[in-house]
């Protein structure tokens, strides 16, 4: 780099003028020389903690990017973010911040990052939030930026199995249901996650660095490597000399999160069989970079993009697997060669995406199961399907693969909390032909949309995954599946008409038909929302209670910035 590659904002507020001396004082107290303060400076918005072994590995990242940054003649500056870690908050009233963690993580890089004037971002994540949280305030700011996937877990063993965090959720089930012992229990807890990284299938993490692969934010490759392999670390450098080149360049955030970018990666997480979450988060990025997307549009592409990888939670293969068969390069080739994705995308390198997949084979390596020929697949169309009806005016998010019939009609079993709803479930008070539903869980209700992985996953572990249906106004895991349907909005604190079921009332959950009906007449549920009262708030100070007062709908992404 040279030192007509610096971006203008930072000699302007570094460089210019007597008055900046005192700005110069403070970084000369870092060690900084006269030659170092012509140099761009770099932000590198580090995620690492002890919290979650998904963030265990960033600090030895975020020290290979400043050597790179210093080998290629810029400086850097290292500033922390937030993390909750979904696998240990949930099932508790801790997993309300998850979602919250999202918006606290997008402010402290925006904030950082504009209150420096730092020249461009490299974003180090590694649990969900972390993920769109940073693409959100990079989107926001549109300061040159590259996102560094911290990388996915291994898979876990057990008698020839591979396991997953999932895997320990289920398998709470199982013992409830009396198909497993406590000896049993205690060794799949012991081999579910082996080591450091992100938990292990497409689940939301792994889906949603897909996707910044897909979008052209991440360098090829980089979302579905292991957190503990050595080319974590490469890739990490590499990423580093990217993100100059893009300075040098001129290349924004806004440059390649354009409509087009959007269509293609949910385009990706229908192939991938990705999480429910990309719904929610790839709206707020969108919404974030000035780009007209709304639920409609997965509907939209979910119609004509088939599910040809075959990966858990519904699946049987990791992400791991899903890397030694060509990752989501291979994945985003097939879909080229099939007409379903916009080549002409730009992405941080400065490469089309047509030009980056151009050396990529056409096929995956034979013998391999995880990647089916896309003429050939799992399910002929996407597998996360919007429903509406009644019941969600709005939207709601609907994840159909793993189930053989993804339609039910059932008596509503009515729970006001995710703990209730687990209680009757363990209890064995739900049965087959159910519908379950979880209602003021919701972004507002919540507040914080909690995942109902534990409820779902105790579902799945008494064998009725196929024969209970589940309604939520709140979130799932990316490892959820079975007859589930989330993001239900209006949401019950906002008015919606999942506040006003009643137990016994038939409801229809038809993915065929992309329907969630509830039987009621309209002159009786006139009557119920003319004596509905809503519920005081869960919070109302501190950042749950700043929360809920700002977030919008889930079906607009649950977004903070623009709620009425």
């Amino acid at each position: 780099m040279t030192d007509q590659t610096t971006n203008k904002r930072r000699s302007a507020t570094i460089t210019e003028g007597t008055a900046r001396a005192p700005n110069r004082a403070m970084l000369r107290a870092m060690g900084y020389t006269d030659a170092d303060l012509t140099k761009p400076i770099v932000g590198i918005a580090n995620g690492y903690s002890t919290v979650t072994p998904c963030n265990m590995g960033l600090n030895a990242l975020a020290e290979r990017a400043e050597t790179a940054f210093e080998d290629s003649g810029a400086k850097s500056q290292v500033f922390g973010t937030v993390t909750v870690s979904d696998g240990i908050s949930m099932g508790t009233t801790g997993m309300k911040y998850s979602l919250v963690s999202r918006e606290v993580i997008a402010d402290a890089v925006e904030t950082a990052v504009q209150a420096e004037s730092m020249d461009g971002v490299l974003a180090l994540g590694g649990c969900d939030k972390n993920m769109p949280g940073a693409m959100i305030g990079i989107a926001r700011m549109n300061v040159p930026a590259i996102f560094v996937y911290g990388g996915t877990i291994k898979p876990g063993h057990l008698d020839g199995e591979d396991l997953t965090l999932v895997s320990a959720f289920e398998a709470v089930g199982q013992r409830v249901a009396g198909t497993i012992d406590d000896a049993r229990l205690k060794k799949v807890e012991c081999n579910a996650c082996p080591g450091i990284g992100s938990c292990g299938g497409m689940f939301t993490a792994n889906t949603m660095s897909s996707t910044f692969e897909a979008m052209g934010m991440s360098l090829p490759y980089s979302s579905t490597m292991a957190a503990e392999d050595a080319e974590k670390a490469e890739n990490t450098a590499a990423s580093a000399q990217a993100l100059l080149t893009a300075i040098e360049k001129g290349i924004r955030p806004r440059d390649l999160l354009t409509f087009k970018a959007f269509e293609n990666a949910i385009t990706l997480v229908m192939a991938v069989g990705g999480s429910t979450n990309a719904v929610l988060h790839l709206l707020a990025i969108a919404h974030a970079a000035g780009v007209d997307l709304s639920i409609d549009d997965f509907e939209r592409i979910r119609g004509k993009v088939p599910v040809f990888c075959d990966l858990k939670p519904s699946g049987r293969h990791v992400v791991t697997e899903l890397h030694a068969a060509g990752g989501i390069p291979q994945v985003l080739k097939m879909l080229y060669n099939a007409g379903l994705l916009h080549g002409d995308c730009p992405t941080i390198t400065g490469a089309t995406l047509a030009e980056t997949l151009a050396d990529v084979p056409d096929e995956p390596p034979s013998g391999q199961t995880v990647i089916h020929p896309i003429d050939k697949p799992l399910y002929a169309s996407g597998h996360l399907a919007i429903l509406k009806g009644n019941l969600a005016t709005e939207g709601a998010v609907a994840k159909i693969t793993g189930i053989k019939e993804p339609s039910i009609t059932g008596p509503a079993r009515v729970f006001d909390s995710e703990e209730d709803a687990m209680s009757a479930i363990v209890g064995e008070q739900v049965g087959a032909g159910d519908v379950v539903v979880i209602r003021y869980e919701g972004p507002k209700g919540g507040p914080g949309m909690r995942e109902m992985l534990s409820p779902t996953s105790a579902i799945v572990g008494r064998g009725l995954s196929d024969k209970v249906g589940l309604i939520t106004d709140g979130r799932f895991s990316g490892g959820t599946y079975g007859m589930v349907v989330g993001h239900v909005a209006p949401e019950a604190a906002a008015g919606g008409d999942i506040a006003l079921v009643e137990d016994g009332d038939t409801i229809t959950i038809d993915a065929h038909q992309r329907l969630l009906q509830l039987a009621v007449d309209d002159e009786t549920l006139a009557r119920r929302r003319a004596a509905w009262q809503n519920r005081p708030g869960n919070a109302t100070r501190g950042v749950l209670g700043k929360y809920a007062k700002l977030v919008g709908s889930a079906a607009s992404g649950a977004v903070t910035d623009d709620a009425d």
